[in-house]
């Protein structure tokens, strides 16, 4: 299962809406066929280890990262590969909480005879599949906060000078976490600050994220390297519904409306709406608004931050915005999952109590 669960993250953001899902067959202690869902999501995980192990999989063992479906969509269900291909036993990780699943696949497999064994590395599948599972059970994608900045959270200077506070391992590792989420996202300030382009470099990956941009105004020149690339990759627009995007979905952007809020995009409808095309893991970029928006509205499910030896002072730009926050007790809090130095900087991340 482990080795399941290791196939499956190699397709993070590259399989939604699907989940990323791995799967093994094994047969008399030799493993006869390995796979992980393709990019786009189809084949499924299974499909594509069942073409590997061909005829050995009848009597084998099939480890799963997740339920295998049991309802017909663009492919037919997985669980019924399974039985056509004479597995006599399917190890679970996880159960799908997909209404469409939800137990049907598992019931499927022991129908036919079939012993099926299940919470197999539950914990770690949980973890791989929660972008999957926060959008089936609560409308919304998984949502990583990452802020890069100095001893005393600083983003820039007074005159706006931010390139580069972190160094090139704390930038890399940046990349690397661009290409296992579905979107990145960022708010206007920062496409006005930064001109940024948002994509996945030095890793010789060619599938990128959806490049998200927040903005209640759409007061973005589309003169900027988002909106001239747009056709090239895709650029998705959470925007006020009486804002006019028109110059940037004339390059080839998408136009997502949503309801204002306190002067802003509202957090929870820009993520409904991402939610709603599919996308279930995103890592939000900034700047400060975006990033206190969200921190105050509950969901940020991980933050990453990249902290430098360096020191601005007060006349810096903050990483985080305003929040509003008086008392101790109503901050948003948050749990410490790891610490790791990365060349002169140091990465914390935190995961949401």
């Amino acid at each position: 299962m482990a080795l399941a669960l290791n196939l499956g993250r190699r397709g993070m953001g590259r399989v939604w809406p699907n989940p990323a899902v791995g799967c093994v067959i094994v047969k008399d202690g030799v493993i006869v066929g390995r796979g992980r869902t393709a990019d786009g999501g189809r084949p499924h995980a299974e499909t594509v280890a069942l073409v590997q192990a061909g005829e050995k999989a009848r009597g084998a063992t099939a480890y799963v990262t997740l339920e295998p479906c049991s309802h017909h969509g663009k492919t037919p269900p997985c669980a019924h590969a399974l039985i056509d291909a004479g597995v006599s036993r399917v190890v679970v990780a996880l159960g799908d909480p997909d209404p469409r699943v939800s137990g049907r696949g598992i019931a499927m497999l022991q129908d036919a005879g079939i012993e099926v064994t299940t919470d197999v590395l539950a914990d770690q599948a949980g973890d791989d599949h929660a972008g999957f599972l926060s959008r089936v059970t609560q409308n919304r994608p998984y949502v990583t906060l990452k802020l890069a900045g100095t001893l005393d959270g600083r983003i820039a200077t007074a005159t706006g000078e931010s390139q580069w506070i972190t160094g090139p391992e704390a930038r890399r590792t940046v990349h690397m976490m661009r290409a296992r989420h579905d979107a990145v996202m960022v708010g206007a300030g920062t496409v006005r600050a930064d001109d940024p382009t948002l994509t996945v470099r030095g890793l010789g990956i060619t599938r990128q994220p959806v490049r998200v941009i927040v903005s209640r105004g759409m007061k973005i020149s589309a003169d900027c390297g988002l909106a001239q690339t747009a056709r090239e990759v895709p650029v998705w627009l959470c925007h006020g519904k009486n804002s006019d995007p028109k110059p940037w979905t004339d390059l080839g952007a998408v136009s997502l409306p949503c309801d204002v809020s306190s002067g802003q995009v509202d957090p929870q409808a820009a993520m409904a709406a991402l939610s709603d095309q599919g996308i279930t893991r995103v890592f939000c970029e900034g700047g400060g608004m975006l990033a206190a928006s969200l921190l105050n509205a509950g969901l940020v499910d991980r933050l990453v931050v990249f902290t430098a030896g360096m020191a601005i002072g007060a006349e810096g730009t903050p990483s985080l915005a305003a929040m509003g926050v008086e008392r101790l007790a109503c901050a948003p809090r948050l749990s410490l999952e790891a610490v790791q130095p990365l060349g002169a900087d140091i990465m914390h991340s935190w995961r949401r109590i």
